[in-house]
């Protein structure tokens, strides 16, 4: 089987992680400060003791912040995932058959392989979905008269899995090191690929500070014109109004 090599991998990191630093930069500039707060519970912000526009601004910036990252750098693994694969197994990335990231042969079976983050990436609905997919791409897959037996993979970039919790019946969910050993064949790959990731992060995130603080700026002095007294404090009525006013009067039916 063949291999991938460190500079392979490195390659391709450098390469394709700016896309994730760029993505940040970009989504930040992009948002709109009120579109932000009215979706979020200004309840949870006030038993935080979140007091000055600045807390409180910063503490809504970092929360999207975060959800955006992991995000993100999911789909930059995603990729990097497709890529070994192709590299080890010459596999198909983003396979004709929707919801399936990857489809390689190993040991004389077809695999279709569901590439996640982290092992903890959906609802029930969503994982019903992925079944569903799984199914359709294998139903498809069966009509070739030289279709090998299927295995389906829910792949996760991070995490852990026992070997009992890794069957679900009809797929197998692999995570962390087991995943990436999967498609590369090396137990160390895992490993491997942090090292890249970080390259350069000090430049890129000082870069990125900057942007951020430029937007921290202009959000709090948003925030002061239309949710703040002339003191500066925190007007909780407009905050709660701006994310739970009703839009009509209640129906009399509910009240």
């Amino acid at each position: 089987m063949p291999i991938i090599t460190q500079v392979e991998i490195t390659e391709y990191v450098t390469s394709h992680i700016p896309d994730f630093h760029r993505a940040k930069l970009e989504k930040i500039k992009k948002q709109k400060l009120l579109a932000l707060l009215s979706g979020k519970n200004p309840y949870l912000f006030k038993a935080k003791g979140l007091t000055t526009p600045r807390d409180l601004v910063k503490a809504i910036l970092d929360a999207f912040l975060s959800s955006q990252e992991e995000t993100m750098l999911g789909g930059f693994l995603e990729g990097l995932a497709v890529f070994v694969a192709e590299k080890v197994h010459g596999a198909h990335g983003k396979s004709s058959t929707k919801g399936i990231d990857i489809e390689l042969d190993k040991n004389g079976t077809r695999y279709f392989v569901a590439v996640k983050s982290g092992p903890s990436w959906g609802n029930s609905s969503q994982i019903e979905k992925m079944r569903l997919d799984f199914k359709a791409a294998a139903k498809v897959y069966r009509q070739n008269p030289d279709a090998l037996p299927v295995r389906c993979i829910n792949g996760c970039c991070y995490g852990k899995q026992t070997r009992k919790t890794e069957d679900k019946g009809d797929y197998d969910k692999l995570c962390g090191q087991r995943f990436w050993e999967f498609i590369s064949g090396d137990p160390q790959l895992y490993v491997k690929i942090v090292e890249p990731i970080g390259d350069k992060a000090a430049e890129r995130n000082a870069e990125f500070l900057a942007e951020y603080e430029q937007v921290l700026d202009k959000f709090i002095e948003i925030f002061r014109r239309n949710l703040s007294d002339a003191d500066g404090n925190v007007l909780w009525d407009k905050l709660t109004q701006l994310s739970s006013e009703a839009p009509v009067p209640l129906e009399e039916k509910y009240k």
